[in-house]
């Protein structure tokens, strides 16, 4: 996962990861994935709330690469 956050932030994205100790207490999706910057157009932004780390990138990283962005395989 580092390396496709590198990759990322090469690219000039902004990358953040959040767990919501609220949202987690409740059940519900309690991990969050931000990405935006330079290779987004104004206000454009990709973001998704998961149960896991490894299902916010399943669901985030497609939708990065339909902007064009260039990111290694993970495992994740």
């Amino acid at each position: 996962m580092v390396r496709v956050m590198e990759s990322l932030a090469e690219q000039g994205v902004t990358v953040l990861f959040k767990a919501d100790a609220e949202r987690m207490r409740e059940g519900v999706r309690p991990w969050s994935f931000v990405a935006s910057g330079s290779p987004f157009h104004e206000d454009l932004l990709v973001r998704t709330d998961a149960a896991s780390v490894e299902a916010c990138l399943e669901a985030g990283l497609p939708r990065l690469r339909a902007f064009g962005l260039v990111i290694p395989e993970t495992s994740a």
